[in-house]
């Protein structure tokens, strides 16, 4: 391409006679040869070429053997010389070589519709997914027991408070506030709400208030030291679930759990109302049924045991304290309350923190009122 129109073919050769720099700057007239120019490649590109590499010099424009005189508009010196910059560059660097395609990767297989979304590796290799969670998915029974080792805990706990009870009432404080507190703890968490730490220190706080309100007003006065407590700590539950800025349905849910947990914190006080013979019969008579039910036995045998040993744990206990044929009576009152906590503690797929907390004072909790009732009338 020049400042001057097209006048024909060359003569000569291919580029024979034409100057096309002869007007332009002399930086501009040596560029013409410049070193490594050939004048056949010029016509015939090399294998591999590819002319979408370049914008210029494309051999249908410089064949004088095939195409008439045309004429191109002169184009402007910095755009040539732009263009000239280009091409010298691109024919100074190596050609790049053309890459083979990489391999097309292999297509996933595809995954039935009919098969499930969790599979056991899943359930395997996931160590985030909770006990609950891995029961339900599996389709297991949301009823899990807690087991020995929480029984064994249980009739530790029951032993000590019938062991204290005929001590002294200040002896069966010690045992006693260990089972309110793991009660409003296990209790929470039994219901899917963790922490919930203003809950469980205002119900622990209910039981030491009855705890206190007993020991002041004497065994004598122990319905109202226990009730009085109970009435007004579901007071305060409801004053502070109103405080509350979460949803109807959440704070409904919460003002129960608390409800209910104070109420069997406080009611676990009864143990220290109670007449000291009447508790150390149903806390003996807790202690080995549950320790009966734990025994890998099918479940209706399991109950039916359960039951037996509780009453003969009263019989035996209630002859060393006075109580005679009474205590089987009471024995097996306790040992049904405590077969129930038992049942509680185990619903919808507890985990292990529930088993080694409400697994364990449940059973013991739900019995108190009965040890209270009826210590009181068979005694």
């Amino acid at each position: 391409m020049s400042d001057q129109p097209y006048q024909g073919p060359y003569q000569g050769g291919p580029y024979e006679g034409y100057d096309p720099y002869q007007q332009q700057h002399q930086q501009q007239a040596g560029r013409q040869s410049w070193p490594g120019y050939d004048h056949q490649h010029a016509q015939q590109p090399e294998p591999g070429y590819d002319p979408q590499l370049t914008q210029q010099w494309q051999g249908q424009t410089w064949d004088t053997q095939t195409h008439a005189s045309v004429q191109t508009p002169a184009p402007q010196p910095q755009t040539y010389d732009g263009q000239y910059q280009h091409q010298q560059q691109h024919a100074a660097a190596p050609r790049p070589q053309p890459q083979p395609a990489p391999a097309a990767a292999p297509a996933p297989e595809a995954v039935p519709e009919s098969e499930p979304d969790y599979g056991p590796a899943t359930l395997a290799g996931n160590a985030r997914i909770t006990d609950a969670q891995r029961a339900r998915l599996e389709g297991r029974s949301p009823i899990i027991e807690p087991g020995m080792q929480p029984a064994l805990l249980t009739a530790l706990l029951g032993l000590l408070l019938a062991a204290a009870a005929p001590v002294a009432s200040y002896a069966l404080l010690a045992p006693l506030v260990v089972l309110q507190g793991v009660t409003a703890a296990g209790w929470f968490r039994l219901n899917g709400m963790w922490p919930a730490r203003q809950g469980i220190a205002l119900a622990f706080l209910g039981g030491l208030t009855a705890d206190a309100a007993v020991l002041a007003a004497g065994r004598d006065h122990a319905p109202a030291a226990i009730l009085g407590p109970l009435g007004v700590w579901v007071l305060l539950a409801l004053a502070l679930q109103l405080r509350s800025h979460a949803s109807p349905d959440e704070r409904m849910y919460g003002l129960m759990a608390t409800v209910v947990s104070s109420a069997l914190s406080v009611l676990a006080t009864g143990y220290l109302g109670a007449d000291a013979h009447a508790v150390s019969v149903g806390a003996a008579a807790v202690a080995v049924a549950i320790l009966a039910r734990a025994l890998p036995l099918p479940t209706p045998a399991s109950v039916v045991v359960s039951l037996l040993a509780a009453a003969g744990a009263g019989i035996a206990v209630g002859g060393m304290t006075g109580l005679g044929a009474k205590g089987a009576l009471l024995g097996a009152a306790a040992g049904v309350c405590a077969l129930v906590g038992h049942r509680v503690a185990s619903y919808d797929y507890p985990s292990r923190f529930v088993h080694f907390t409400a697994g364990v004072a449940l059973p013991l909790s739900a019995a108190a009122p009965v040890v209270w009732v009826l210590g009181r009338a068979l005694g």
